[in-house]
């Protein structure tokens, strides 16, 4: 029988049971969102005992030196013993310091941090309640800010866009886990064309990326295509035209699939992209949100002509119906 020990407790994995499967289904709370492998917020550390190397998948060299996996997509050889703590040592003490709407479905929350986090803009971090729920949003903030900002997509029953909309209030207690995620600008190539879309907070990332990258100095012309379903799904879109008058390199390009505008164009993102963009070759791409936008976009690129190792993407993947809906990022 396959065993998991955590606080002092064994615990029995049915056959092929993930870690964080069996922990939840016996009652131990884990911190947990997408439970994929992506989000990383139900790290756990293995104290002793052997871990499969596809739990580890996309960890930091210094993480997994330190025996630290994803305990959604862990699963132990049969018959094995593994004991387990959780990841509290990588979680920073953070509190609230504003929530606020950006639309009618994307809120602004702003966290002060004890000690500073060192991360790139378009990273993303686990948000963690006082009670263990846990999940995770892209940073649109910039690190000199001092504050960490995440957009926040309101969901219908979500436990923790419901929370942070109805009962959250500045100076409450939560903490944060990460970085993670490689999505973000590295300085270089300055005159290199950038190209960024995504929908919904997928524009969070992108708009810590984009100032990044002017920050930086970069003189290559920014291209962003921010989509939506109808024009309320848009938002800060008066920031970005601001943005785009103080940059001339810089153009932003909204769109949306019903009731576009005359500053707002109507249909497909991709459409737009490829009537602006034709021959992406040479650029850098940075694709963020829906999962199945993204991964289209990525295809659609890499066919027109731009490569592999200039596509950078994050895929949001929404919570599990047994983490509850809550959308991750």
């Amino acid at each position: 029988m396959t065993q998991v020990k955590h606080e002092s407790k064994w615990y029995p994995l049915e056959p092929e049971e993930s870690v964080l499967d069996g922990l939840l289904r016996q009652g131990v709370a884990v911190p947990n969102s997408c439970r994929a492998g992506a989000c990383q917020s139900c790290l756990m550390r293995a104290t002793s005992g052997d871990v499969p190397d596809a739990a580890r998948v996309g960890l930091k060299d210094t993480l997994r030196a330190q025996g630290y996996f994803l305990a959604c997509v862990c699963k132990p050889v049969a018959g094995t013993r593994l004991e387990v703590s959780g990841a509290d040592a990588l979680r920073v003490p953070a509190c609230i310091d504003s929530v606020t709407p950006l639309s009618s479905s994307v809120l602004r929350v702003r966290l002060s941090t004890r000690t500073p986090l060192d991360y790139r803009a378009g990273q993303y971090v686990s948000l963690l309640r006082e009670d263990g729920l846990a999940r995770s949003y892209s940073l649109a903030s910039l690190p000199r800010e001092g504050l960490l900002e995440l957009h926040v997509r309101r969901i219908p029953g979500g436990l923790m866009s419901g929370w942070l909309s109805e009962h959250a209030r500045a100076g409450d207690s939560v903490s944060v886990q990460g970085p993670a995620g490689s999505c973000f600008y590295v300085p270089g190539r300055f005159e290199q064309p950038l190209l960024l879309a995504g929908t919904g907070t997928g524009l969070a990332p992108l708009y810590g990326i984009i100032r990044d990258a002017l920050e930086s100095g970069h003189t290559g012309p920014i291209w962003l295509f921010q989509g939506a379903r109808a024009p309320e799904g848009l938002y800060l879109t008066e920031e970005l035209r601001e943005l785009a008058r103080r940059h001339s390199g810089f153009h932003y390009r909204p769109s949306v699939l019903t009731g576009g505008s005359r500053d707002v164009a109507e249909g497909a993102l991709d459409v737009l992209i490829r009537a602006e963009c034709p021959k992406p070759a040479g650029f850098r791409a940075f694709l963020c949100g829906d999962s199945d936008l993204v991964l289209s976009l990525r295809k659609k690129l890499f066919l027109s002509g731009l490569s592999l190792k200039d596509l950078h993407a994050d895929v949001f993947l929404p919570s599990t119906p047994r983490a509850e809906a809550s959308g991750a990022r």
